[in-house]
């Protein structure tokens, strides 16, 4: 249980905040770091690389909040046993890596940071544009071989005037888009959502006809069913011959061998993948696909948002959303817990309920705090298919037995006192 600290000290947690642990995984970036500083969080430990599930689970004994980015797996089996557990910072786009539904029922945040490193990926996508229409990628190895390949045999051309498609016209898909549009392309873009343009860029109505006329093909998708080998033999069949893909969104949106297959019979004139169905756990290792060595084509490991600005980014933004969690119980950007924003209330005491989502449980709750003797100030609650989360902003408490008579209340998950 967490003791508590003076009423009126809004600054402080419950819980001195240099005895909660805070473990980073995976190198992220010092500002996450620093912003834990500033905001009273000194018992940080930093580990460079990603832990397997035996360590990490004998690491989370006394931790509190962990972050990692996309190798770490936090499996079911992690979660049960990180007993302490309060929140989860994935400090990249996704969350994939974190069992979610475990997490949701263990009453544990999980945030991300979905849009930090939007622009560093789109500028990666205009760049790969130029280098594979202009085909340097064989001009460079044909130089590194000692080799002058000053011809426009093969086809070199302009960005300007030629057709970009656009699969998946989210915050990545939207902003390549406008770049694009700068650059003298004509842009046009699908989406299983309806989508309003950004500037003259046109929709498609399905993903056919947007092959159809694409001179370039850039996907933006999340990895869903839905999307899994989206491009494969048929649809890359129904691209333009001698057309460009690009995929810098997930490892299984394409398959691999399908896309060889094109780009040695020409119908493809070339490709920039960043993603891997299955990728090397760490640096330096071996690192292995049917792409490797055909011209015209761009292999990068995973660095699509992977600048110092994305990273520094990245770890402002999960860092804050932990920090409002734990010190003001804000779940706003939470993948698990039901989303609330508030700020503090001063002269109160403020005491989190995570429970099943059940009839009957906010009665038994105000029943808690009635016999207390207590009065509630605000009350907040929202829920999603599998838990409920209370907020109550209460004055006149003056003891903490309060919280053993909530955890006593059937389908309680978590509770405890902010401040």
């Amino acid at each position: 249980m967490f003791p508590t600290t003076d009423n009126n000290a809004l600054a402080a947690t419950s819980f001195p905040k240099e005895k909660i642990k805070v473990l980073l995984l995976e190198n992220i970036h010092r500002s996450a770091i620093e912003l834990f500083e500033k905001a009273g969080y000194t018992n940080i430990e930093s580990l460079s690389g990603a832990l397997p599930e035996d360590q990490l689970i004998e690491k989370l004994e006394d931790v509190r909040i962990l972050g990692i980015r996309s190798k770490t797996q936090v499996s079911a089996e992690v979660i049960t046993k990180a007993e302490k557990l309060l929140a989860i910072g994935c400090f990249c786009i996704g969350t994939n890596q974190v069992n979610l539904t475990k997490a949701t029922q263990a009453g544990i945040a999980v945030f991300n940071s979905p849009y930090s490193n939007t622009r560093s990926v789109a500028e990666l996508v205009i760049a790969e544009i130029i280098m594979l229409i202009r085909r340097i990628p064989e001009k460079d190895k044909a130089c590194h071989n000692g080799i002058w390949l000053k011809t426009t045999k093969g086809g070199s051309y302009e960005m300007r005037g030629k057709t970009l498609g656009i699969v998946g016209y989210g915050h990545i898909g939207s902003q390549v888009s406008v770049l694009a549009e700068a650059m003298g392309m004509k842009v046009f873009y699908y989406d299983i959502e309806p989508k309003l343009p950004m500037g003259n860029a046109l929709p498609c109505e399905t993903l056919e006809e947007l092959l159809q006329i694409a001179d370039v093909v850039t996907l933006h998708v999340p990895a869903t069913p839905l999307t899994k080998n989206m491009m494969n033999k048929q649809t890359i069949a129904q691209m333009k011959p001698g057309s460009l893909l690009l995929n810098l969104s997930r490892g299984n949106v394409v398959d691999i061998d399908s896309l060889q297959d094109a780009l040695l019979q020409k119908h493809i004139g070339g490709a920039a993948i960043d993603v891997f169905p299955a990728e090397p756990e760490s640096v330096g290792d071996a690192f292995e696909t049917p792409l490797r060595g055909i011209n015209n084509v761009i292999l990068t490991p995973h660095i699509g948002g992977s600048t110092q600005e994305a990273q520094s980014n990245i770890g402002i933004d999960v860092a804050h959303k932990l920090i409002g969690y734990i010190d003001k119980g804000a779940t706003v950007g939470s993948h698990t817990i039901p989303e609330l924003n508030l700020a503090p209330v001063h002269g109160t005491r403020r005491i989190l309920h995570i429970h099943q989502n059940v009839p009957g449980v906010l009665s038994a709750i105000n029943a808690v705090v009635s016999a207390s003797n207590a009065n509630i100030v605000g009350q907040y609650l929202k829920t999603n298919e599998l838990i409920g989360y209370v907020v109550l902003d209460i004055e006149n408490l003056h003891s903490d037995k309060i919280l053993t008579d909530l955890r006593k209340i059937e389908h309680t998950i978590k509770t405890r006192i902010l401040y």
